[in-house]
């Protein structure tokens, strides 16, 4: 029979463990990448090329598919601005999802064992963290057309001052 002592002294344990899980988790989820220039090939961050004239390929890197989508959109925004003009045109685009690999995983487990004080079966669920900061990244490119009001009533066609406005506000 276990001493009261070694049963307090694992609740103990148990509670610190779960505290450093979620602790990890917060840390892991809330890690981003400021918004600003890439500082090497492949890092978080944009990049853009003119193409000509009122003709960029930009390209955002994150963590997030969704933020990287978001803030190409901004920096192409940004580069109309720039430009002195009022609008841009998705012309073309791709996204590329590399280390995809590397997100949390949850499994269940199904155990069994056989002592000298019986048998018994026992079922484990659990869920991977993954601690540090994950290789998992995604560009989103986009190639724009720019130009001056009045804009096109076209779905590719966005306001670069409302674009720039509005997701402003989501770029840490």
């Amino acid at each position: 029979m276990l001493e009261r002592s070694t049963i307090l002294g694992f609740i103990a344990f148990m509670k610190t463990l779960i505290s450093l899980a979620s602790l990890i988790l917060v840390t892991a989820c809330a890690s981003h990448s400021p918004y600003g220039p890439a500082t090497s090939s492949g890092a978080a961050g944009y990049t853009h090329q003119k193409i000509e004239t009122g003709r960029y390929r930009v390209s955002y890197t994150d963590k997030d598919p969704s933020r990287s989508h978001d803030l190409a959109l901004l920096r192409a925004a940004e580069l109309t601005l720039q430009d002195g003009n009022d609008w841009f045109e998705i012309t073309g685009g791709y996204t590329d999802q590399e280390g995809a690999g590397s997100e949390s995983r949850s499994s269940v487990s199904i155990g069994g064992s056989r002592g000298s004080y019986g048998s018994g079966v026992g079922v484990g669920v659990g869920f991977g963290i993954p601690v540090g900061s994950s290789s998992a990244k995604v560009t989103t490119v986009i190639d724009i057309v720019t130009g001056k009001n009045p804009k096109p009533d076209r779905p590719s066609v966005y306001d670069a001052r409302s674009v720039d406005i509005n997701l402003r506000g989501t770029a840490p």
